[in-house]
């Protein structure tokens, strides 16, 4: 190529750059690369003028000359030949030119970058709204500005004649290109401030106009050059006009004001935007540039100080336009959650380097000495209160030094000052401060107030509150008076005097003191009289549920406040909604008003009518913000939350919670109890759902802590995050209402949608159930149906574990819990871990994960490495992995040894037996391999302490029996297929009862001193034990004993029967103890056999068959039992009478035993006695007459029972046997008609009670035929006198004490249906007389207490009726009496017992018997 070839020619062809990279085949020695630049330069310089050579500056390629042609780059070499060849090629043709035009080379290179400068900010049209450089031309810039340093470095440049020439221009400079000047060293910002006068003028437009300028969305560069440039901006104003120096320079002194005057401008700008509520994004990239990292390159940390002290000074001094009065008025509109947000992240970054006491000296400083803007002053005294946990102990410290100084010097600025500040901080709420009512009382309401000191600081406090009247809002004048400030008697007249004008000042804002609550409000918020009536209303219910009176408040303001009882508390109580089924305890506190007369007859009537549209018509929940959607606006604020929960901003937090607090309270505008004692829950599971949008702001809040705990989950671990999730809790836990709506819905997804629930939602309600549980001490109460819990108890009693799906789901959020509650607390103190784990989620753990996992039954604690709360978030462990994990911490096996987070026996018997066997996550052989590694491995080798039976099998025994016997089966159960019921209900019951077997077998095989007795005494130990507990007189006592017993037969027939009978040494033999059985079956069988008098065939079976079976063991069986009997004849006649009874199916079983038993022998002589009074009941019934066993009487009575019974009305035969067993024929016959006759009576007062079961008119007529037998001899009146039966006293022991209360009922109920003719006989009847007063009585007393016997059926006489006609029929029978049928104290006792109850029947046995009153006139009755 020749030399001659022009630079045009060259560069169509090949670049130079490529020309070059050819002829570098290898590296340049140190000569041959300076020969090569001396070359370069002359080649340029020939067709090479200085414009377009600072254009080929700007573009850097061309320069990238060393490049191989495989694209590897020697960037030392390279960048060094790069900067000599453009500082020499620059350097010597700037000299060329200014030689030739005969100027300074330093002119020329000023005039030139300032060219090529203006060329690249040039700005086209499309760009003419932007405010910041291009990439493209930032990047040419970065070119120019270092070419530029290179000449600054070179001697040929000058930066102040550039700034000269620069600023001459007509436009202002961009900001951007300042910056980039600065950066590089070029031209310094605290140089152009100190040269341009002017700079004031264009610096604040272009600043407003930069924080304003928004770069488009893809040009993050641009977003972080921007910040950079506002940054470095603030820090030299700040560096300039705040920093201080001992000996400042005439340029510092001048510069300094101007520096503070920009600052202030634009401070300014911000708060005008912010009154205007025109603030844009541009306000608020101002304020985040306030940051002390940012500005501590250019400013010293004691001239932001001085910066942010005097930027807070202007802030509150900022257009003082509001006066006092108008702060007292409006100042409930400037708390915290109203505030505008610029306005409160400003007060953050101005307060950031300070402390709280110093903010508030600073701030009572500005209030001496500056007229303030109390909007801003108050508002950011909110802000303190809310970022600031201990800001409220110093904020009381200034009030009382306030108040100390406005008493000591009668100074009304600082008094007006300390009520304006401690009225804004009541505004934020109890959580952030106390109410106003109690600061009042505190500071004025005792002997030691600050006012107390004399006569002149009363008149000073009082004039001061009475200044105030004409501008407060009302609800502080209800304070004043509702607690007024303590005055001496002697000067009371002053008080009243403010007392007359605050009500006057009510009286004309038409709130009189009518409109004050009926209750003292904590709030110092002014409240409208309806939200104060709905207050007064929930207070009023809640004391009316846990007294069930009306308070006595109510009751006062009904008389002496009737115009707000009737204008505002009862609108406010009676507001229609839709009515529970079961009354509530609204409901019940406004039937109980009714009753007293309290609410008007029409107004109640309305209230139920509009109670019933609401029912067919419920309409959802208004709310009374009409500006916005709730809704909407609750979805913007967790959106925003969730946010602020990740960035971890703790005074964020707080300050959106207050918001979130508001907003919630507009939804749900109940307001938080203020009773002494904590409110109460009524969770009711079938209550009607809540309001559709009541739902809408649960469902929302629940997902948005899920979220949120999902977000930080996979930032930190629970001991690493914010106290986020406390606090959010706790902002909801004030409100009772939503409260009591979140619970309602927790406890519906648990209990019937836990299927629906993902793992996100099962960790994240965990988590929230963690946290209501730890605030238990500031949350209400939980009614469940039994008893009252707090709140994370009655969610974790949701979570039941009767199904493998239910199983699965609560072990799922159990593991979550304490996995949290553990992590929670790792470097916490070890009880504090307690306050983070509810017990009853943790019983269900350690019931759950044995039950599931096997591995964990033998598993000890061990120290793990591994990270407990990964696993529970980790999306790729199982909950299997993680139970393990946990189960073997030693934080989890530690809690066990706290006696509240121990699984008693109890416990684990109770959860097992409601485990459903079909949907048991085990199988059969699962199943008893689990629950005899619990009951033998376990329990019961641990401690008695910790749960267990410290290794004695009786308690052991002893605990499954009281398991078993807490079931409850109903009534209508039938006794006779325990098995098949059983396995029908598909509960665990027949595993548990095969455990019990297996634990009874082995006491009887191990105990060395006679197991048979010791078991006995075990089984009926727990037996006595829980019969003794639900023995009452009253219906649901004898229902509770009748279930109690159906229970304990169902174990009962499970059992060995020889265990029910005890073995003892006697006179060198074994007999057989039936005392306990006796006493058993007298006390527990007796009151609960059905139907009454009759114990079931199995029962009686498994008793005769436990007789025979420990007869057996003893020398001579069938004496041993003889004996046996005997004794249980007399002293236990209802197994006898049962035994006869159902001798016809037992006789075959028993005999067969017999002999297996005693290889063949016969059957014992009782025994054979009970068959002969079968066979003897049975020839009579065939009308022949065999000779009559030598039985009991009783025994044989019982026997003709069974064939009556077997007649089932078919009896002219057995009627007709009747007559040869007639009482004067043989005097046996007579007891045993009687006991017949009782037998007979029994079932005749079952067929009373029970007319379904038994035919009413058959019993009787059985009954009329007896009694022809028996009506002549006294003998049959006996049973009806319970306290004078002689030979018939067994009779009591045979039936329940409550049908031998209803005896007399039963006489009476019998009479009444007799012919005259036998009424006749039986009034001849020695006795009959007094046993029918005495039987009249009872029965009259049975009435009044409500015992007599239901109406079953139209047939059935109702019992006042048959009171009636038994008074007739015992006044009939007194006149036909001799006055010899009753004795003087006879006749006495019973004219006592008629006086109370019926004097009629008093009179007429004074009046007819009593010798001393007959007369003749009187001979004719």
């Amino acid at each position: 190529m020749s030399l001659n070839v022009s630079c045009t020619q060259v560069s169509q062809k090949r670049t130079l750059s490529s020309l070059l990279a050819g002829r570098v085949v290898k590296r340049p020695k140190q000569a041959d690369v300076r020969r090569l630049q001396e070359a370069a330069i002359q080649l340029l310089e020939q067709q090479q003028n200085l414009s377009s050579l600072f254009r080929e500056v700007g573009n850097p390629d061309p320069w990238n000359i060393f490049s191989s042609q495989d694209g590897v780059q020697n960037q030392g070499t390279s960048e060094g030949i790069v900067s000599d060849i453009t500082g020499s090629l620059l350097v010597g043709e700037l000299r060329r030119q200014a030689e030739h035009l005969g100027v300074s080379v330093t002119v020329l290179s000023v005039k030139m970058v300032l060219e090529r400068l203006k060329e690249i900010t040039e700005e086209r049209k499309e760009d003419e709204r932007r405010e910041m450089l291009t990439d493209s031309q930032r990047v040419q810039l970065f070119v120019l500005l270092k070419s530029t340093r290179e000449l600054l470095s070179q001697g040929v440049f000058c930066s102040k004649l550039l700034w000269q020439e620069y600023s001459r221009d007509q436009s202002p400079p961009r900001l951007e290109v300042l910056y980039h000047l600065h950066f590089y060293n070029i031209l310094a910002l605290k140089y152009i401030i100190e040269s341009d006068e002017g700079v004031k003028l264009w610096l604040v437009p272009q600043l407003k106009a930069l924080c304003g300028w928004t770069p488009p969305q893809e040009e993050e560069e641009t977003k972080l050059v921007q910040q950079k440039v506002l940054s470095a901006l603030l820090g030299v104003l700040v560096g300039s006009g705040f920093e201080r120096s001992d000996d400042p320079t005439a340029a510092d002194r001048r510069i300094s004001p101007i520096c503070r005057s920009v600052l202030d401008d634009v401070l300014f700008w911000l708060l005008d935007a912010v009154d205007t509520k025109s603030a844009g994004a541009g306000a608020e990239l101002w304020i985040q540039i306030f940051d002390a990292s940012l500005c501590g390159v250019s400013a010293s940390a004691e001239a932001l100080q001085r910066f942010f002290t005097h930027s807070l000074t202007q802030t509150l001094t900022y257009k003082p336009r509001l006066t006092v009065s108008d702060a007292v008025s409006q100042q409930n509109q400037w708390i915290f959650s109203k505030a505008d947000r610029l306005l409160t992240s400003l007060y953050r970054k101005l307060a950031v380097m300070f402390g709280v006491e110093q903010l508030l000296n600073q701030l009572q400083q500005v209030l001496e000495t500056h007229e303030v803007n109390w909007k801003l002053v108050l508002s950011f005294v909110s802000t303190l209160l809310v970022y600031s946990q201990s800001a409220q102990s110093s904020l009381r410290d200034l009030l009382s030094r306030l108040l100390n100084s406005a008493f000591e010097g009668y100074d009304l600025e600082n008094m007006i000052t300390a009520f304006l500040l401690a009225r804004q901080a009541s505004l934020e709420g109890p959580g952030v401060f106390s109410s106003y009512s109690d600061w009042f009382k505190m500071s004025f309401g005792g002997g030691s107030g600050f006012h107390a000191n004399s006569k002149k600081s009363l008149v000073f406090l009082l004039k001061f509150l009475s200044d105030l009247v004409p501008f407060e809002p009302p609800q502080y004048l209800k304070v004043h008076i509702l607690h007024p400030p303590f005055v001496p008697v002697k000067h009371r007249s002053l008080l009243m005097e403010y007392v007359s004008l605050a009500k006057t000042r009510l009286a004309d804002l038409k709130e009189s003191v009518e409109d004050m609550g009926l209750y003292e409000d904590v709030s110092g918020a002014s409240l409208q009289p309806q939200c104060q009536a709905v207050q007064d209303v929930e207070k009023a219910v809640s004391l009316f549920e846990g007294t069930g009176r009306i308070s006595a408040t109510v009751m006062e303001a009904s008389i002496f406040r009737r115009s707000y009882f009737l204008t505002r508390f009862l609108p406010a109580l009676l507001t229609p909604r839709p009515l529970p089924v079961k009354p509530d305890a609204r409901m019940s506190f406004i039937e109980a008003l009714k009753k007293a007369d309290k609410i008007p007859a029409a107004q109640y009537s309305s209230y139920v009518e509009s109670c019933q549209k609401q029912r067919q018509h419920n309409t959802n929940a208004s709310c009374s913000d009409a500006k916005d959607d709730p809704l909407e606006v609750l979805e913007v604020q967790l959106m925003e939350f969730t946010e602020l929960v990740v960035g971890g901003d703790e005074g964020e937090i707080s300050a959106q919670l207050s918001r979130i607090s508001h907003t919630l309270s507009v939804v749900f505008p109940g307001r938080p109890d203020d009773l002494t004692g904590q409110t109460v829950i009524k969770l009711d599971a079938d209550a009607p759902q809540s309001s559709e949008l009541h739902v809408k702001v649960v469902n929302m809040i629940l997902r948005n802590f899920c979220q949120c705990v999902l977000d930080t989950s996979r930032a930190n671990p629970p001991n690493k995050q914010t106290q986020w999730a406390s606090r959010f809790v706790g902002a909801l836990i004030g409100n009772s209402q939503l409260l009591c709506s979140l619970v309602h819905r927790l406890w519906d997804l648990f209990h019937n949608q836990a299927s629906s629930l993902s793992s996100a939602h099962v960790l994240g309600l965990a988590v929230f159930v963690v946290h209501l549980y730890a605030s238990t001490s500031n949350s209400p109460l939980v009614q469940l149906p039994a008893r009252l819990v707090s709140v994370g108890e009655a969610l974790s009693s949701a979570l039941v574990c009767s199904k493998h799906a239910d199983m699965i789901f609560c072990v799922r959020l159990c593991i979550a819990a304490v996995c949290y509650g553990i992590c929670r607390t790792e470097s916490l103190p070890q009880h504090q871990l307690q306050d983070f784990i509810p017990s009853s989620i943790y019983k269900k753990l350690l019931y759950l994960i044995p039950r599931l996992l096997p591995e964990t039954r033998r598993t000890a604690a061990q120290h793990l490495e591994e990270n407990l709360w990964s696993s529970v978030t980790d999306s790729s462990s199982s909950w299997r992995e993680t139970a393990g994990h946990m189960w073997r911490s030693v934080a989890f096996q530690q809690l066990e040894q706290k006696p509240e987070y121990q699984l008693l026996f109890s416990e684990w018997l109770r959860n097992e037996l409601r485990v459903q066997r079909s949907e048991d996550v085990l199988n059969e052989a699962e199943r008893q391999e689990y629950q005899q590694w619990v009951c033998l491995e376990l329990y019961l080798t641990k401690r008695g302490e910790e749960g267990g039976c410290g290794g004695d099998v009786n308690k052991l025994c002893s605990h499954l029996l009281h398991g078993v016997m807490e079931l409850q089966p109903s009534s209508e159960q039938d006794l006779e297929n325990v098995s098949l019921r059983v396995c029908e209900s598909g509960g665990c019951l027949p595993d548990i009862l095969s455990r019990l077997q297996e634990v009874v077998y082995e006491m009887e095989l191990t105990d060395l001193h006679g197991s048979r007795a010791d078991v006995c005494d075990v089984l009926f130990e727990v037996v006595f034990q829980r019969f003794s507990s639900s023995s009452s007189a009253n219906i649901s006592s004898d229902l509770s004993l009748q279930q109690t017993l159906h229970t304990w037969n169902r174990v009962l027939l499970t059992l060995p029967p020889a265990l029910l009978v005890k073995l003892k040494a006697e006179g060198g033999r074994t007999a057989l103890d039936c005392s306990k059985l006796i006493q058993h079956v007298n006390q527990h069988q007796r009151q609960a056999c059905s139907p009454v008098g009759l114990l079931c065939c199995s029962v009686t079976s498994h008793l005769l068959r436990g007789l025979l079976c420990a007869s057996s063991r003893c020398g001579r069986p069938g004496e041993e039992f003889n004996r046996s009997w005997s004794q249980i004849s007399v002293k236990c006649p209802l197994l006898l009478v049962s035994t006869a009874f159902h001798w016809r199916r037992l006789s075959a079983v028993l005999s067969s035993l017999w002999l297996r038993l005693t290889d063949g022998d016969s059957l014992p002589e009782q025994l054979k006695i009970i068959s002969d009074c079968q066979n003897w009941s049975c020839s009579l019934e065939k009308g022949q007459m065999l000779q009559t066993p030598p039985a009991a009487a009783l025994l044989s009575a019982s026997s003709l029972h069974r064939v009556w019974r077997r007649c089932e009305g078919n009896d002219r035969s057995f009627r007709a046997a009747l007559n040869l067993l007639r009482p004067e024929r043989d005097a046996k016959y007579k007891q045993m008609l009687v006991f017949l006759f009782f037998l007979c009576v029994n079932d005749y007062l079952s067929s009373l009670l029970h007319p379904q079961e038994k035919n009413h008119e058959e019993v009787g007529r059985f009954c009329t035929e007896l009694l022809n037998l028996l009506v002549d001899s006294p003998d049959w009146l006996l049973i009806f006198k319970p306290n004078d039966q002689g030979v018939y006293q067994s009779v009591t022991m045979v039936t329940s004490d409550r049908f031998t209360r209803l005896m007399p009922w039963a006489f009476c109920s019998l009479l009444l249906h007799q012919s005259p003719e036998l009424l006749h006989r039986a009034l001849r009847c020695p006795g009959f007389l007094h046993t029918a007063v005495v039987c009249y009585v009872n029965v009259l007393q049975l009435f009044l207490d409500g015992e007599t016997p239901p109406t079953a059926t139209e047939k059935q006489v109702e019992p006042s009726e048959i009171l009636n006609q038994s008074k007739r029929l015992i006044l009939t029978v007194i006149s036909r009496s001799s006055p010899a049928a009753l004795s003087s104290k006879q006749r006495t006792q019973l004219e006592s017992q008629c006086a109370d109850v019926d004097p009629d029947v008093a009179a007429a046995l004074s009046l007819h018997l009593d010798p001393q009153s007959l007369s003749p006139e009187m001979d004719f009755l």
